[in-house]
């Protein structure tokens, strides 16, 4: 080793020079020479720098330093690497053998890491184990921010009453202000999604009682949904939310939450259903005793209420519908609307009734006349419209690229128009479309295609290193 680059890099790596103090600690080291001394500070800058495969290197460089240890927190930074250079499959690894280091004191980092990575690759189910390791250890000093991604979480699964447990708990342990107005608008939705509408309306009153906070559009519109439902309850007549999720086919008379099929008579969970959070008694006397050193008393509601798989079932349908959910889903509307095109049936059925004749000629003749297969490459769905971006390939093995509009059809959806777009001999495309009026109002409400995952850049905004 180099000793006086070495200083040098320390140095201006104190000093916050980055760029000289990767010169110097580069060159501090020899020819095939290992150091994971040199080359965990060399990974901090590179991070830093945001040059995320190259820290990712250094970190495992610095692994192989078997003398130097500090394997949890080398492989803790390795994996946050990996995902902000978008390599979540990677990050996953690594940052789950972050967790298995028995002398790592800060676990929770790389469990949240992981619910990162995990999010990353749609594997929510997975994201909430990790964020529930994160909000149980004792070490970390946030429990409320792991608590609240794990209630997101409940939420992408349609656990509306455990994401209210959640974001309660979070509640619990969050103390600024800021933070706790933007957990009580997650709360808000939980409770929408839960209907349990006079606690959505408290809800959302704190999370803008002082202003600071600002809704989203999506929890602003659950937000007068609340208030009309509350103010309807109040009165004589029933909410507009109950006839909303009466019209989707949800809450009628004869649903029992234990018995949703109605053909057992009773409702046991599978042990599959139960895994999310099975626990030994070991391990809830373990979590009895961290909890003593916090809060007892939430943390152990917040236990006990995670087992009671029972519930999972409950009010999860008004919020899919709300979501843009449905049956028949967007997807195979568009599949079935194209096959049965290409065999020269009859696609009326397929079409919403705001499609004039004229318009329904247009789309039988803008659909293509055979397919080897058709692909979806997007949905972009909202409660009363949505939009499906579709690929046909041809028999001669071109490509042609269709968006489909559809609206909302009680709780399915119907087309309400097709447009494609051919590719010129000159590269240039040419659009071909035909839709109705109102299908054109109702695409625009429905804003752009959502996209998933976070780029680069923006999921580093927070990284630290160890």
């Amino acid at each position: 080793m180099n000793q006086q680059a070495f200083e040098a890099g320390k140095s201006a790596y104190k000093q916050g020079n980055l760029v000289e103090a990767l010169a110097q600690l580069s060159s501090a080291k020899g020819p095939g020479e290992v150091s994971g001394t040199i080359d965990h500070l060399r990974g901090n800058c590179l991070m830093r720098l945001g040059r995320y495969a190259e820290a990712a290197q250094a970190y495992a460089d610095a692994l192989g330093d078997a003398s130097y240890g500090h394997a949890g927190a080398l492989a803790c930074n390795r994996g946050r690497a990996l995902l902000a250079a978008n390599r979540p499959q990677e990050a996953v690894a690594s940052l789950t053998l972050a967790t298995q280091d028995e002398q790592y004191s800060t676990p929770y980092k790389a469990y949240v890491a992981l619910g990162n990575a995990y999010k990353r690759l749609g594997n929510v189910r997975e994201a909430g184990v990790a964020y529930r390791s994160a909000a149980i250890d004792e070490a970390n000093p946030d429990p409320s921010s792991s608590l609240r991604e794990l209630g997101g979480c409940f939420m992408q699964m349609g656990r509306a009453v455990d994401a209210v447990e959640a974001y309660r708990t979070a509640l619990d342990f969050s103390t600024p202000l800021a933070s706790q107005s933007a957990i009580y608008g997650d709360l808000g939705l939980a409770y929408v999604a839960a209907n349990r509408m006079a606690e959505a309306v408290d809800a959302f009153g704190h999370a803008t009682a002082d202003g600071s906070h600002t809704l989203s559009p999506e929890a602003n519109a659950a937000f007068e949904a609340a208030k009309r439902a509350v103010a309807a309850i109040a009165g004589s007549g029933p909410s507009e939310t109950d006839a909303f999720l009466a019209a989707a086919g949800y809450g009628s008379a004869g649903y029992d939450p234990l018995d949703p099929t109605g053909s057992s008579g009773e409702f046991m969970p599978s042990p599959e259903d139960t895994g999310f959070f099975s626990v030994s008694e070991e391990d809830l006397v373990q979590q009895e005793r961290k909890v003593r050193r916090k809060r007892r008393h939430p943390f152990l509601r917040f236990l006990l209420a995670l087992l009671v798989v029972a519930l999972i079932l409950c009010a999860g349908g008004g919020y899919a519908y709300w979501r843009g959910y449905g049956w028949p889903t967007q997807e195979s509307v568009v599949k079935e609307l194209f096959s049965t095109g290409v065999t020269g049936g009859d696609v009326a059925s397929y079409l919403s009734g705001s499609v004039s004749d004229e318009a329904r000629a247009q789309i039988k003749a803008v659909l293509p006349g055979s397919v080897s297969s058709l692909s979806i490459d997007g949905v972009d769905q909202s409660m009363a419209a949505s939009k499906v971006l579709a690929t046909a390939t041809l028999p001669a093995g071109g490509q042609q690229s269709y968006t489909v509009e559809l609206v909302r059809d009680g709780i399915g959806w119907k087309v309400s128009g097709v447009s494609a777009s051919y590719a010129s001999q000159r590269g240039t495309a040419a659009t071909t479309s035909a839709s109705s009026d109102a299908a054109a109002t109702a695409a625009g409400s429905a804003g752009e295609p959502a996209t998933s995952g976070d780029a680069a850049g923006t999921s580093t905004g927070s990284i630290a290193t160890d």
